[in-house]
C-alpha cells in the first residue's frame, strides 16, 4: 500500500488577475504526494456554495479524493487574492471567517489521522480558535511514527508565538524559508546573529529547536539558492538552479511533498534534500501550483532513488 500523506488545513481558490486556481498549501502538498505515488488526502472544509462545489470538482479532476473535505452550511468557501510582486514572488490577501476557519475534529478526521504515515500542517489554518482546536486534535490522533511536518508558511499577521511553539513541539520536521528563520527565531526569544554566514545561522537555529522543542529535522528553503536540511549533526546543503521566468506558486509545497516521499521511503538525507529541491525547481518552471508532473516525477525517482 502506498504511504498515506495528509494535507491538513486550508483549501481555497487563489484569485489571480489572470483567473482562478485551486490553492492552499496543504492541498498542494496532497496533490504532489499523489503525483509522486503516495495516497495524498486533503483534510479541510469548504462552504455549501457554488465555489465549494466547483472546488471539490476541480480537486477530484486532479485525482484527489475529497471525502475528508467537510462542508460548512454557514461560512463561505475560502478565496485569496493573489498577485505576483516585482521580485517574482506572490503576495496574498487572505480573507477571514471562511469555511476552513471552522474545521471540526470529527471522528472521520481523527480516523484518517490515525492512518496517516505523513502529515503537513501550517500556521494559517490555526488562526481561529475553532480550527486550531481541530488541528490539535487531529495531530494528537497521529501515530508516534507519523512524519509530522510543520510548514510554517507565515502569512500576513496570522500567526503567534503560541501557535508557532505548539506546532514545533508537535512536529518532527519544521520547514521554513530563509526569510522566516530570523522571524521565528526572534519570536521564540532566540534571535539569530545576522552578521554570520547564513549556514551558521541555520545551524544555530536548528540546534536551538532540537534542544528546546525536540525537532528532529529543520528544512530551510532558499529559493534560487537551493536548500539546507539539518538533522542532528548532519547538514545537506543543496545548491539551487536558476529559472528564467519562475512561477513560485506551489513549488514549496511540491518540495515538501517530495521530501515526505523520500523520508517515508527512507532515503538518505542528502538524497532526500536533492530530490525535494529538484522537484521544487521543476514545479517552479511550470505554470500553476498543480501541474501534471507524474511522469517527470517517475523519471526523477528513477534517477535519484538509492
Amino acid at each position: 500500500m502506498p504511504p498515506v500523506v495528509v494535507g491538513l488545513g486550508e483549501v481555497l481558490w487563489d484569485i489571480f488577475p489572470t483567473g482562478r486556481h485551486t490553492g492552499g498549501a496543504p492541498s498542494n502538498v496532497a496533490y504532489h504526494a499523489n503525483q509522486l505515488g503516495c495516497r495524498g488526502i486533503v483534510a479541510s472544509r469548504v462552504g455549501t456554495d457554488p465555489l465549494g462545489d466547483e472546488l471539490l470538482a476541480a480537486l477530484a479532476d486532479c485525482g484527489l479524493a475529497v471525502d475528508h473535505i467537510q462542508r460548512d452550511p454557514v461560512h463561505p468557501t475560502s478565496t485569496v487574492t493573489a498577485r505576483t510582486n516585482t521580485t517574482g514572488g506572490v503576495d496574498y490577501t487572505i480573507h477571514a471567517d471562511v469555511a476552513w476557519d471552522f474545521l471540526e475534529g470529527t471522528e472521520a478526521l481523527l480516523t484518517l489521522m490515525r492512518s496517516a504515515d505523513g502529515v503537513c500542517f501550517g500556521s494559517l489554518a490555526q488562526r481561529s480558535p475553532v480550527s486550531r482546536e481541530a488541528v490539535r486534535e487531529a495531530l494528537g490522533a497521529t501515530r508516534p511514527d507519523c512524519l509530522r511536518v510543520y510548514d510554517v508558511n507565515l502569512r500576513q499577521s496570522y500567526f503567534s508565538r503560541d501557535v508557532v511553539e505548539w506546532s514545533i513541539r508537535h512536529a518532527r520536521v519544521i520547514k521554513v524559508n530563509h526569510e522566516e528563520v530570523p522571524v521565528i527565531a526572534g519570536l521564540l526569544g532566540r534571535p539569530v546573529d545576522s552578521t554570520r554566514p547564513f549556514a551558521e545561522q541555520a545551524e544555530g537555529f536548528h540546534r536551538f529547536l532540537a534542544a528546546e522543542y525536540g525537532i528532529e529535522q529543520t528544512i530551510v528553503t532558499r529559493a534560487a539558492e537551493g536548500c539546507l536540511v539539518l538533522a542532528g549533526d548532519e547538514t545537506a546543503a543543496v545548491p539551487g538552479q536558476r529559472i528564467e521566468k519562475p512561477d513560485p506558486v506551489g513549488a514549496g509545497d511540491a518540495f515538501t511533498a517530495a521530501y515526505l516521499y523520500a523520508q517515508l521511503h527512507r532515503w538518505p538525507l542528502v538524497r532526500a534534500a536533492t530530490f525535494a529541491n529538484r522537484v521544487g525547481t521543476l514545479v517552479a518552471s511550470l505554470p500553476g501550483g498543480m501541474p501534471a508532473v507524474s511522469d517527470a516525477y517517475k523519471a526523477l525517482i528513477a534517477e535519484l532513488a538509492p
